[in-house]
Formats: C-alpha cells, structure tokens, sequence
C-alpha cells in the first residue's frame, strides 16, 4: 500500500517533491491538524528537520537559515493563531529577499466560517508579503490531483529563489485522520507509484534559475559614464542572500579602481570584510573600500556620479549625503524594484548586480581610452584621507585608558569585527547595534559574513534568526544583541540545545531603548523615560540557568580578553556589557565632531 490513508498520502507526496527539488532543512512547530506534514518529514532522509515549541522563533530560525544559505528553508505549523506567528518573519523575509517555504495546515473548508474550533481565515494570510500562495487541493488519491499537487510544490519552491526570492505560503487543507492510520479503501492498491513513491531522483517539475544580465547598450552607456566622472561612488548597501553569495568582490574592486570609485561598503554588504579589502588601493595606499563614512560623508565634495546596489544603506547620514547630491545615480536591482526612499535616483538598471559589474569589468578593459584618471580632481586621496582621520579618532576612543574613563557600545563592536576568527558568521541586531558596526567597524581583509534583519528592521526574532544562521555552517557564530532584542526573543535560546547551536551572544545592556536617545523626544521627559527608553532591571543571568548557558559580566576594557575566550570554548557564552546609553550616545556625537574638526584642519 502506498499509504494508510489520504492525508498521509499527501503528507507523503508534497514533502517527497519538495526533497526531490532541493530542500534540506524544515522548522516545525507541534501541532496536531499539521500531523501529515510533520510525520512526513521526520521520515524523510534527506531534509534535516529543527523542532521548535514557539511558532515566532522557529520562523525566524529559518530565516536565518536561508538568509546564510540562500537556499529556501521550510516551515510547518498547525492551524489558527500558529499561521499568524509566522507573520513577522514572513514581512523580513519579504523585504530581505529571503527564500522561506510557509506551509500551514488548516481546517477542511466546510470548517471554515463555521465557529469550528482553532478555525482563522488562512487564506492569503499574509497578503502580498509572498511571492506566491496557493490553498492545496484536499487530500485525495487521484491521479491527476496528484500530478498537481506535485507541480504546485515544484512551482512553490522555484518562486523561493526567483527575481526577487522571497517567501511562498501553501496552505494545507487536512481531514482526520490526521496520524498514519490505515483507513480500508482510502488509497487504491493501485494507485500509481510514480506519484506517491518517495525518493524520486528528479523533480516532478524542473525550473532553471537564470540571471538578469544588462543589455550591451546599458553596460556602455554606464561605462562611459564611469571613465568620464571626477568624482564617482560606489554604494553598496545591505546584500540580499542570492547577491551575496553570487557578487565577486574581486570584481567589483577592479572596476572601482579602473575608474577611481570609492566604495562605501555597508557591514552587511559583503564588501567592508574579506581578503579583497587587502588588496584595495593604489599605491600611494589611498583606499578603495571604505567603511568610517557615516562620520565624515557630509563633508566630503559631492559626488558626480553614484553607482547603487543593495538594500537601502544603514548609515542615515550616507542616505541624506545621497538625498542631497546634484549627481545623476544609477541604481541597480535585479527585480527592478524601487529600493531608494529619498527619491534622488535618476536611472534604474534591471539587472543582477554581479552581472553589471562583470560586463563593466570587460567593457572598461577593452575601452579604447585605456583606464580612467584614478584620481581625478584628488577624489580618492580626499575620501581615503577622511578615512583615515575617522579611524584614528575611533582608535584613540578605544584605548583602554580612554574605555576605562568613558566606555560606549561602539567600541564594542569595533573588537567584535577586529578580533572575530576567520571564518565566522556573525550576526548584528538592529537599533544601535548595527549602527555601531556601521561607524566603528574598519574594513579588514578577514572571511567575515557579517548579516543582519535590515528588511522591515525589527528587534524580534533576533537570536533566534542568528541561531538559524549558525545552524547553516560549522563556522564559529557571533551575535550581538541589545537588552530589549534579547528579551524580546528569550524564547528563541531554546535552540541552542534542542537544535544543537552554539554561540557567543554579545548582550549590550543599557537597560532599555537607548535608540531613542537619537530622537527628538528625548527632550521630553515625561514621557521620554518611561514610554521611550523603558527601562526595566531585569537580570539576564537568571535566564542562562534556563537554558544552560554559560554567563559572564565583562568590563568594556575587559572585553576584548573575554571575547577572546569565549571564541576558543565549546557551548554558548553570554558575555554581558552594561552601558548608560545616553552616556554612549553624547560620546558618539563627540566622536564624530572630532572627525569634523579633524578634515577641518586639512
């Protein structure tokens, strides 16, 4: 018998197609009317399934499994408010462009609006969040049913990874009963083997990934453009999975110093860490990937020309430096989606990123003009020695003398990017954390893949999207974290043990919302402290007893050391940094006076 029952029998035929495509890894959360699916897939061989209590968690677990791997990871739940507690993770992966598989079980439909029990309204539950959604048929041995079940799991799996990938959500329609049963007469003897055998060597539908490549006129026309600027720029925002494991940094820095570019690289581009970085630079040492810019890209001359990709940059100063040039800007996104919020880009080109800059690599090479001026009107010496007064500043504000006199979290992040192995994966929350890499994370030439939530920008589901990351990779794994996204995802730790990741959670606690420090609310107290920065006194070390974490309070000039230590054992550490956030905030914009008044000496 192919199956005991028709719901085992779909169970059987969608995981078994969605193996047969190229998935390897599922998240499930328990839940009975999800029965099908989960005892499909913990018989599968060939897809690593991660069990998970809490529905938010599990999700942003496999968004940061796809967002390390670029390959989707799928997530299983029962019916009713289980479905909505994918929705967060569902909106990042939306705006991040990461590949997730949602496949919620649900009530037969002559359940639905009826007042039967654990019954919501899961159709296009998440509206145009996914790039697809499709209500399965209900389980039943017919053949032709069949063949389309299996396309429909073949076709949901490609639009994971197609131009943009992003999020698909089946929804799963199962009748009792639920668990294999045999139930006589529900599945012919008979019924074909082809579709409800398992371990099928090929898809039941075959779909080939293609790249938007830029049309030769398009790549000309840019190249042009490039050679004949004074002062060009490169922007490279926060990388989307597929650009980030396809882009050649390589690439990418030989056109920037064919044409004399400055690269400003976001931390979560691809390109502020890596052995390219050693490399970048003429040989007066002028830089071409740049990192210190939020503190200094408003007293740099404007540009004549920008070349954007990626997500919209972390550093607000860069967007309003941006916002305001008088520079046409090329701005490249293979979806040909409008990812620019100020409105100043004057060109969009559909294309993939990676293929732009391979066609532009070819193209300047057989420019009969030979290579442009590096450094025309001294555009490169003026950004790099910028550069270099913004670094010094920062070294100077991360002495252990000066930590000791005034600590802030910026140094912090600074030791975390200098001093991470290679390779590692380490992941940045949002709100001040990834600001802070940002300012104070130097370019350096270590195998970092530094990756952060930057799609909808939220602090939920933070450790538990790193966690998911780490599970991609037997690559050490760092996170760094505020207090309140710790708090927020506390449930998340449970990963740790029940799915075997390690970490060395960085928690810098400033005792609540330090962010809004930066806003003018903070003027306003009440309600300022209470509604804004609600602090709250809890003791994050009685949580490491729950989950049997390791728990260690360090000394901003101590942290260095403990980092360190942390890197070389086994298990999960939790290396907590307390901070007065609006001590660090005011250090911050002394910081970055200082740079000012440094370039101001020129």
């Amino acid at each position: 018998m192919t199956a005991p029952n028709r719901s085992t029998l779909w169970g059987r035929i969608l995981v078994d197609e969605l193996a047969s495509g190229g998935l390897e890894a599922v998240c499930i959360a328990p839940g009975s009317r999800s029965t099908p699916l989960t005892v499909a897939f913990a018989e599968h061989p060939d897809v690593e399934v991660y069990s998970h209590l809490d529905e938010r968690s599990a999700a942003y677990f496999a968004l940061g499994r796809a967002r390390r791997t670029g390959e989707p990871t799928a997530l299983v739940c029962t019916s009713g408010t289980a479905a909505a507690n994918f929705h967060p993770a569902i909106l990042e992966a939306d705006r991040a462009r990461v590949p997730l598989l949602a496949l919620t079980a649900d009530r037969p439909p002559e359940l639905r609006d009826s007042g039967a029990n654990q019954t919501a309204d899961q159709v296009k539950l998440y509206g145009d969040a996914v790039r697809w959604y499709a209500d399965l048929p209900e389980p039943e041995a017919d053949e032709r049913k069949g063949r389309s079940l299996r396309t429909t799991a073949a076709r949901a799996l490609a639009q994971t990874v197609g131009v943009p990938p992003g999020p698909v959500h089946l929804n799963c329609p199962f009748r009792k009963p639920l668990e294999p049963i045999d139930v006589p007469g529900s599945v012919p003897e008979a019924f074909s083997e082809t579709l409800a055998g398992s371990g099928r060597e090929k898809a039941f539908v075959e779909t080939e990934k293609g790249r938007v490549v830029p049309s030769d006129e398009a790549i000309r026309s840019l190249a042009t453009a490039l050679e004949g600027a004074n002062r060009p720029l490169i922007v490279a925002g926060p990388a989307d999975p597929a650009d980030l494991c396809a882009l050649d940094p390589d690439r990418i820095v030989a056109v920037a110093e064919r044409v004399g570019a400055p690269v400003l690289a976001d931390p979560l581009s691809g390109l502020r860490f890596g052995p390219h970085v050693a490399d970048s630079g003429d040989s007066t040492g002028a830089a071409t990937v740049v990192g210190g810019y939020d503190a200094y890209v408003s007293e740099l001359p404007e540009p004549d020309l920008v070349v954007r990709f990626g997500a919209s940059p972390t550093s607000k100063s860069l967007r309003h430096a941006l916002r305001d040039a008088d520079a046409a800007q090329t701005l490249i996104d293979p979806a040909g989606a409008w990812r620019e919020a100020t409105f100043t880009a004057t060109d969009l080109l559909v294309a993939s990123p990676d293929a732009v800059f391979e066609r532009l690599l070819a193209e300047l090479a057989d420019s009969p003009d030979g290579s442009a001026d590096p450094d025309r009107d001294g555009w490169i010496e003026t950004v790099s020695e910028a550069e270099r007064r913004h670094w010094a500043v920062r070294d100077d504000a991360t002495t252990d003398e000066a930590l000791a006199e005034d600590p802030f979290e910026g140094a912090i992040l600074a030791s975390v990017l200098e001093h991470a192995p290679e390779p590692a994966t380490v992941f940045v929350s949002n709100s001040m954390p990834i600001r802070d890499a940002d300012r104070f994370g130097r370019p350096n030439d270590s195998k970092l893949s530094v990756i952060g939530n930057r799609g909808v920008s939220g602090i939920d589901g933070i450790t538990s999207t790193a966690l998911g990351a780490g599970s991609a990779t037997d690559e050490p794994l760092v996170l760094v974290t505020g207090d309140l996204a710790f708090y927020h995802d506390a449930n998340g730790l449970l990963a740790v043990d029940r799915c075997g990741v390690d970490a060395t959670i960085v928690l810098l606690d400033n005792d609540g919302g330090g962010i809004f420090h930066n806003l003018p609310i903070e003027a306003f107290d009440p309600p300022f402290t209470e509604q804004f920065k609600t602090p709250h006194g809890l003791e994050f070390e009685d949580l490491t007893a729950l989950y049997d974490l390791e728990f260690d309070h360090v000394d901003p000039v101590d942290f260095a050391d403990a980092y360190r230590r942390s890197l070389e054992r086994d298990g999960t550490q939790v290396l907590s940094v307390a901070f007065d956030s609006e001590r660090s905030h005011r250090r911050r914009d002394a910081l970055e006076e200082r740079v000012r008044e440094e370039l101001d000496t020129e």
